[in-house]
């Protein structure tokens, strides 16, 4: 895994704790005061993970993952708040980022996440050399290799963790998951108190390839289980 780590942050006193915390774990920080030098950094640079305030000068740290997506930039990120409202976690996995943690956190939950989320982002590396390339359900297509979600004819974006999700799901069309195994598998953690985490990524993509997400056709609840993807759809 790439270790080397960008942090975006104007907190001192949290710059300092990282910065002792993160390099005794063995990973490389470089720092970014603010939004527009962070951009750059992470444009230039080469980064295993970027770790995002949210509230930063100049530009906020949605904006800076909005901004690098629209560049095909897609380094992993964990966005860092003080926000523990709903929709506000919801609004930083819509924009891209692959996790968010809110503050106050420790350095061992921290650890663990960017570990698991570097863990992920080297497993998508290597199954592009699968040799199954597309996969098609009803009116939903999906190229592997090119990680493009194709649904009644239209394009639609999936952040990184949406499409990890649904592929996983649709590989092995009404095998029920629980929602600990999905933090398992897709999330590759397993704290108490984090299942509304896949409640929330499944509503997302519902919202983006479901005809009517009140009434899924594709990723279906298993109540009191799970979830799954419809074994009953053709190819």
């Amino acid at each position: 895994m790439n270790k080397n780590l960008l942090l975006v942050e104007d907190d001192a006193e949290i710059i300092s704790l990282l910065k002792e915390g993160l390099r005794y774990e063995g990973f490389e920080l470089t720092i970014s005061r603010n939004g527009d030098s962070g951009f750059e950094k992470a444009r230039q640079g080469d980064f295993g993970l970027i770790l995002m305030d949210w509230m930063l000068p100049e530009m906020s740290g949605i904006d800076v993952v909005r901004a690098l997506h629209a560049d095909n930039i897609h380094t992993p990120v964990i966005m860092l708040t003080a926000r523990h409202e709903e929709l506000d976690k919801v609004e930083a996995l819509e924009a891209g980022c692959d996790d968010y943690i809110t503050k106050p956190f420790s350095i061992k939950e921290l650890v663990a996440r960017i570990n698991a989320v570097m863990r992920r982002a080297a497993s998508n590396i290597q199954e592009e050399g699968s040799p199954i390339r597309r996969i098609s359900k009803g009116e939903l297509d999906i190229d592997l290799e090119k990680r493009s979600v194709i649904i009644r004819g239209a394009e639609v974006q999936l952040t990184a963790t949406e499409f990890n999700l649904l592929t996983l799901l649709i590989r092995q069309p009404g095998r029920v998951y629980s929602r600990k195994q999905l933090l398992d598998i897709v999330w590759d953690y397993s704290f108490e108190g984090y299942e509304n985490t896949v409640n929330t990524h499944v509503n997302r993509l519902r919202s983006k390839i479901e005809k009517n997400p009140n009434k899924p056709e594709y990723v279906l609840t298993v109540w009191g289980v799970g979830y799954k993807f419809s074994d009953e759809l053709g190819v």
